[in-house]
This record gives structure tokens, C-alpha cells and sequence, in this order.
């Protein structure tokens, strides 16, 4: 049985067509990952609003800013369409953008990708931690390392809701439970979340209060039928597809 409760989808990636967003045969014909394309299949899937960053905003520390800006704009011309603020740390002029867009309705709050960017957040976490702290920000995270990492900087900026992306192994148990202010959340979005039992074992350990929808890279339909059709109720089910995300990000939907 399947739930008819339209969806948001917290964790999504687009390209447009830039140099750094991945523009190859495979990006365009294999994983086409363009507005137009993601909207029919969020329309076709039940997922009614969705939060991006670009591919190029992670695949190139040059482009960031410019990329931000472009999300910005697209999250002002399509209603279905919302934004990470995407920080580099080892660039300011990315604070200072980010510093014009938390707050505004559509920013959902900061995109961090350390591998990507290609540094350490023990060195940069103060730094980036104690600027969402003057904001209250989500910060959805795409760790380097086991996710439980994240504790020190949970326990010390209580203010800050993190998102440590991709629920897979029991790190993310030991960063859910660990959590002093109960402030870390994780997200179903990548392929792992087709594992036989992630899900449930999660729903069944946790519950499902601290789990968001997301796709990532993924096909929506393919995402959103690993909840559907997981061995957890139904209301486990409407919590992790929108409730939660009604709930956490209620001051810009």
C-alpha cells in the first residue's frame, strides 16, 4: 500500500548547461539532470516542492557564488523550486553571499560538500558553524568521513539544525542518538537507502521525527518508492515524505 500524501523532496542537484556542472555524453543522456527533466518527474512521482543545489556549485570551487545566484533566480521564477545556500569555506565572498540569502522565503539554509570542495571540516567547522549559529540555519551536510564527526560542533552550536546527508551505516545511528539538543536529522536521498533494511531498521531504532526525503541523484520515482513501500505504518511514511519537512522548514514553505 502507498500513501497519497504529496512529497518534498529536501535534497536534489541540477545542471543547466555549465562547463563544471558534468555536461557529458553520460550527463546528458544518461543521468539528465536539467530543470525541465526533473520537474516532469517530480510531477509524475507526487513531489510538489524541491530543494537544489547545482552540480557545478560542488564540482568546481570557482563557480559557487555564481551558481547560488543562478538557484536563487530559478527559485524566483519557479514555485516549485527551492534553494541551499551553497558555502565554500575557504571563500569568503561565499559568507557574505550566504549572508544576503538565509532568510529570504525560498533559501532552505547552507549546502556544505567538504569532498567535493576538497577540505576538512574539524579545521573549517567553527568557522562555518558559528555563522549559521547568528542565523538559527539548517546545514545539510555531505560528510568526508563517518557522520557521527558532526557531534562536537552539534553539542556546541545548539542553535544549528544539521542534516548529515545519505542515511547509511550505524554511524549515522551513533550521530542521531548521540546527539546532545537533538539537533542532527539525516536524509534517505542516494542509493543506499535501497539496502534491504536501512530504512526500517532506522524507523524501528529512531522512529521517523528525525528523517527527510530526499532524491539526490536519483530517479524520484526510485526514492520515493523506497518509502512507500518500506516495512514501516503509514505514518512513519507521511513523516519522512513531508511532515517532517513541514515541520523543520516552516518559516519558508
Amino acid at each position: 500500500m502507498h500513501t497519497d500524501i504529496i512529497a518534498i523532496d529536501i535534497h536534489s542537484h541540477l545542471n543547466h548547461g555549465s562547463p563544471f556542472d558534468g555536461a557529458s555524453e553520460l550527463w546528458e543522456n544518461i543521468h539528465l539532470a536539467d530543470y525541465e527533466h526533473l520537474k516532469k518527474m517530480s510531477d509524475s512521482t507526487g513531489i510538489d516542492k524541491t530543494f537544489y543545489s547545482t552540480y557545478a556549485s560542488l564540482y568546481s570551487t570557482s563557480e559557487v557564488e555564481k551558481e547560488n545566484e543562478y538557484m536563487q533566480n530559478l527559485s524566483n521564477e519557479k514555485e516549485d523550486v527551492y534553494f541551499w545556500a551553497v558555502i565554500d569555506p575557504q571563500n569568503d565572498k561565499t559568507f557574505e553571499q550566504a549572508n544576503k540569502m538565509l532568510g529570504k522565503r525560498k533559501c532552505a539554509g547552507i549546502k556544505l560538500h567538504p569532498p567535493m570542495h576538497k577540505y576538512k571540516l574539524e579545521e573549517y567547522g567553527d568557522k562555518i558553524f558559528s555563522f549559521a549559529s547568528d542565523y538559527k540555519a539548517i546545514v545539510l551536510i555531505h560528510p568526508e568521513k563517518d557522520a557521527d564527526y558532526i557531534l562536537p560542533f552539534a553539542d556546541k552550536y545548539a542553535d544549528v539544525t544539521f542534516i548529515m546527508a545519505h542515511m547509511d551505516k550505524m554511524d549515522y545511528k551513533r550521530a542521531l542518538e548521540g546527539s546532545l539538543h537533538g539537533n542532527v536529522y539525516t536524509d534517505t536521498s542516494g542509493s543506499l537507502s535501497s539496502l534491504n533494511n536501512v530504512i526500517e531498521y532506522y524507523v524501528n531504532y529512531f522512529g521517523s521525527d528525525k528523517i527527510l526525503f530526499g532524491t539526490d541523484t536519483y530517479a524520484a520515482g526510485f526514492q520515493r518508492g523506497r518509502i512507500e513501500y518500506a516495512l514501516i505504518n503509514e505514518e512513519d511514511k507521511k513523516k519522512i515524505l513531508r511532515y517532517n519537512a513541514e515541520k523543520l522548514f516552516s518559516k519558508i514553505l
